[in-house]
């Protein structure tokens, strides 16, 4: 198009006429370069121009996408400054409470340190009196052991204090014959010095029991001895009336029970273990007479 323009401009002349002049001619053909080459400058300022428009409406609409996200992050800083001031309302609507529920832990803290120290008031006399206790027991033991030096000498029994309750044990063999009931006279004589120092102790109720080992009743006795429940039984009643009606002790203070084999006090894989699981073990217990109970 630019060419085209060119040629009429050149052409105009002849067109006109040979009347034109050369100085006239030679003028408008530079006035046509003019021309042309602001075309072509305003041509290319166009495209700048065109070039620098998309430039700037790329940053407006960057511009207004920040715009945007500000506005909403501004209406979230809203939003959480609202639920800040309602929240301080309601700390300080509660503060009250707050205070109050204070001097409630307090009074309850106040309660809970008198309650522990009444506790420990309890304890310490607890204490006191469990050591009075077993200084009681202990006292009892070593007059029990003084008083029956020379059956323990010869093995006929031991004494042993489990746990503040005092134990006196006697192996059956001492007491009685196999698959018997009725005491032998060396296992009287041994029950009668134990009862004479057991019938110093008023303050004491004897629980007398007996034991077996786990082998089971022979065919011959188990018409009388069904199973080791009744003979343990048997025996302990035995020891019961000897004490009774030869010590003079009272019935009262007398306990038989039985607990057959199943309280070993040794292994009975050995003939060792089960000579000594067959005992009589007479324990010492706190005492009241019917007339205290009541």
């Amino acid at each position: 198009m630019k060419r085209l323009f060119v040629i009429l401009l050149l052409g105009l002349p002849l067109i006109l006429g040979a009347c034109v002049s050369k100085n006239t001619f030679l003028q408008k053909v530079n006035e046509a370069d003019l021309l042309s080459r602001d075309v072509t400058n305003l041509s290319a300022a166009t495209v700048e121009l065109r070039h620098d428009k998309k430039m700037l409406q790329d940053q407006l609409s960057k511009l207004n996408a920040r715009l945007v996200e500000a506005l909403q992050q501004n209406s979230k800083l809203q939003r959480d400054l609202l639920a800040a001031y309602a929240n301080q309302e309601r700390q300080e609507g509660n503060l009250t409470l707050h205070q109050q529920q204070l001097e409630d832990m307090q009074q309850t803290n106040d309660r809970l340190l008198a309650t522990i120290e009444e506790l420990n008031q309890a304890l310490e006399k607890e204490k006191i009196a469990r050591e009075a206790r077993l200084a009681k027991v202990k006292n009892t033991y070593n007059r029990l052991v003084n008083a029956l030096e020379e059956e323990l000498k010869r093995g006929e029994l031991t004494i042993s204090n489990l746990e503040g309750q005092l134990s006196v044990n006697l192996l059956n063999k001492i007491l009685f014959d196999s698959g018997k009931t009725v005491i032998k006279k060396e296992g009287q004589k041994v029950l009668k010095s134990l009862g004479d120092v057991l019938n110093k102790f008023p303050d004491k109720a004897l629980q007398i029991a007996g034991h077996t080992d786990n082998v089971q009743i022979s065919e011959r006795l188990k018409e009388r001895y069904p199973s080791n429940w009744e003979l343990s039984t048997a025996r302990a009643t035995s020891v019961v009336h000897f004490l009774q009606d030869k010590v003079g002790l009272s019935g009262e203070r007398l306990i038989a029970a039985g607990y057959s084999e199943y309280r070993p006090v040794a292994s009975n894989d050995e003939p060792e273990g089960r000579a000594m699981n067959r005992r009589i073990q007479i324990l010492l217990v706190p005492y009241k007479s019917v007339n205290t109970a009541e």
